[in-house]
């Protein structure tokens, strides 16, 4: 009984660092390829909202036109489109 309990104190905090360990690289790859895209990106998500439960509005910024799309769990439907107002854009 006092060897599980002394493998359970040593590899309990080994895979609390392992996971741990995974989080970070995880972060860091993200970060890491969303600066690799960096501003050369045609896609821009402009603004979401939520309607109901797995039921969304989304607005996309592509190539200089914003298209409203409906985002549910079955997929996404193209609701509407129009010029992109540059107004208010981070550029």
């Amino acid at each position: 009984m006092v060897e599980y309990f002394l493998r359970l104190a040593l590899l309990l905090p080994l895979l609390g660092l392992l996971i741990w360990g995974s989080l970070r690289l995880t972060r860091y790859l993200q970060t890491r390829l969303n600066t690799a895209q960096g501003s050369g990106q045609s896609v821009q998500l402009v603004q979401t909202s939520l309607i109901a439960p797995g039921l969304k509005l989304a607005v996309i910024r592509f190539h200089d036109r914003e298209i409203l799309v409906g985002c549910s769990r079955q997929g996404l439907v193209r609701l509407g489109e129009a010029e992109a107002n540059r107004s208010d854009g981070p550029d």
